[in-house]
């Protein structure tokens, strides 16, 4: 959370005020979690584009977007792909079908079979879904990605993140908590990776910078600084 627990109400015009942006926002040590109850397209992708990563919190029974500038963002180069020995073998297996976009809605509703607290409801869900269904520009695609079994078709992990442009961006997954699955999380993640990389991305934003299968899989740990360095001449050129 932010450092002196203060979170401020953003809008469309304060993030589209570069002055305000740079040095009130990104300069801003301090705060990383902002909030607001706009959940209109064009915030949200705006939002997604100056290096946001949105999720939600409820406050007096209404829902927010919450809009976090990280102190921290993990990043996965795809020369450091680490691929471990658990998942080599599930590769060889070849018993199962790596999608993109063919079961969003299905992947959505795992999600919230899946996480106790699952932020991604009511009008952010929505929101998703308007945005998978009409919006469709290099600028920004949501995206989702389906690991199946062959054999049954069962759905065995997912997740829903978005491109702007040549990145990736991960908001959220699930895998299935079967033990005849286990380490099928791992590689839907290794099969994202690989997809990304044939597909020429620059690299995968992976998020908070504190779960240690991101640094398993290969990704590093970059500062805001160093993340808005590599991040912003991606995104507005």
């Amino acid at each position: 959370m932010s450092t002196d627990n203060t979170i401020y109400y953003l809008t469309l015009e304060n993030i589209k005020d570069t002055d305000i942006l740079f040095n009130d926002i990104y300069s801003n040590k301090d705060t990383n979690y902002y909030f607001s109850d706009d959940f209109s397209k064009e915030f949200y992708i705006y939002l997604a584009r100056c290096g946001f990563i949105s999720t939600t919190t409820i406050y007096e029974d209404k829902l927010y977007l919450l809009p976090e500038m990280q102190f921290d963002y993990a990043l996965l180069d795809f020369e450091n792909l680490h691929i471990s020995k658990k998942v080599k073998k599930l590769l060889k297996q070849d018993n199962y079908i790596f999608t993109s976009n063919t079961r969003f809605e299905e992947v959505l509703e795992n999600l919230e079979n899946y996480h106790t607290n699952n932020w991604l409801v009511d009008e952010y869900k929505m929101l998703m879904i308007e945005l998978y269904k009409t919006y469709d520009n290099n600028d920004f695609k949501i995206i989702s990605y389906e690991l199946i079994d062959k054999q049954n078709n069962q759905l065995i992990a997912g997740e829903i993140g978005y491109k702007i442009y040549d990145t990736y961006t991960s908001l959220t997954g699930f895998s299935s908590k079967e033990k005849k699955y286990n380490n099928y999380g791992k590689l839907q993640l290794v099969l994202l990776a690989l997809q990304l990389q044939k597909e020429k991305f620059s690299f995968w934003n992976l998020g908070q910078a504190y779960m240690q299968y991101k640094f398993d899989l290969g990704a590093i740990k970059y500062s805001r600084d160093d993340f808005l360095k590599r991040w912003l001449p991606k995104i507005f050129i």
